[in-house]
């Protein structure tokens, strides 16, 4: 009887031991390499609104989950060694943003879970095979830049009543050109605006690109560029566009914070929230082949008024009564 107490008191402590072992054991720390083409700090309002959306989920910076923060700094030769660096840090995922950025994660790791957020035609540039089925270690966000440029072209009709001309500015080659110029030919159609492209690819394009619209006779411009160089570039084209009293439309918010006059296009915070999802599911096991990649669900109209005095242009009410934020 002695020897059965004896046996039950020894395993009794051996469960307790492993018990007190196992918890004693630390709990690995999600890590996530975040790869960006902007500067951290012009993108403050994005990160805040991606760390929201890992709060959803129950995961802190800094408490349960680690981010190891990235960024070219407008740099594209810089972006390969800053994937390979995330990649040696071994994170369980690396959100990137934009197509430069998603490429060279792509081209860094196949192994490791990447999340693309602004991720443009994903299908043609060799992200994924579909959005339904990704197929490989990549999903997330994708854009849809060129269908939005006839709603674009639609606003500045309504702004510019007398509209004609419109030049755009463009590179030619990026990915979804050919797409671009399919969707404003059926907008300038049904518009009656003829359409003058102009070639940017890079800074020095930008004020060229200016004065061959002005000497084109253009009424408004399309600015329909992107790429790291634009970070630091932003005030001095909204400079452009007041000089050249030509209202500018643009795709993203910061320019027209930057002094531009207008912008229509996806809601950038939106996006970043909704890449923490995607996160959250693969630290939960997801793998990214298995998670459809999902496009915008948010859209964003800004008036900058301050820009539309500058250029003695007078928003019609009907409009500024669309806008979703106004900047006075």
């Amino acid at each position: 009887m002695k020897k059965n107490y004896s046996r039950l008191a020894l395993c009794a402590l051996l469960v307790a031991f492993s018990f007190s072992v196992s918890a004693q054991q630390p709990t690995k720390i999600p890590r996530i390499g975040f790869l960006t083409g902007d500067s951290l700090s012009a993108i403050s309002e994005r990160r805040e609104a991606f760390r929201q959306g890992l709060r959803e989920h129950g995961y802190v910076e800094g408490k349960n989950i680690v981010i190891e923060w990235r960024s070219s700094e407008g740099k594209a030769d810089r972006r390969p060694a800053l994937a390979a660096e995330l990649v040696r840090l071994e994170p369980d995922v690396i959100v990137a943003v934009g197509s430069g950025d998603i490429r060279a994660a792509k081209e860094a790791t196949a192994a490791i879970p990447i999340v693309m957020v602004q991720g443009g035609d994903a299908v043609g540039s060799g992200f994924v095979a579909s959005l339904a089925r990704p197929g490989g270690n990549i999903t997330g966000l994708s854009t849809l830049r060129p269908e939005l440029m006839g709603k674009r072209l639609e606003l500045l009709k309504e702004i510019v009543p007398k509209l004609s001309r419109v030049a755009v500015f463009a590179a030619p080659n990026e990915q979804d050109y050919a797409q671009v110029q399919k969707e404003l030919a059926l907008a300038a159609g049904a518009l009656g605006v003829k359409l003058q492209y102009l070639a940017v690819t890079a800074s020095k394009d930008i004020e060229i690109a200016f004065r061959e619209a002005s000497k084109g006779r253009a009424d408004a411009i399309l600015f329909r560029v992107a790429g790291p160089f634009l970070t630091s570039q932003r005030p001095q084209i909204a400079q452009l566009a007041v000089k050249s009293r030509l209202p500018t439309m643009y795709e993203r918010a910061a320019e027209v914070v930057a002094g531009g006059l207008l912008s229509y296009g996806v809601n950038n915070n939106d996006m970043y929230r909704r890449a923490a999802t995607y996160v959250d599911k693969i630290l939960k096991g997801s793998k990214p082949a298995d998670l459809p990649v999902e496009q915008p669900m948010k859209f964003e109209f800004i008036i900058n008024l301050k820009a539309a005095k500058q250029i003695g242009l007078t928003i019609p009410p009907n409009v500024l009564a669309r806008a979703d934020r106004v900047i006075k």
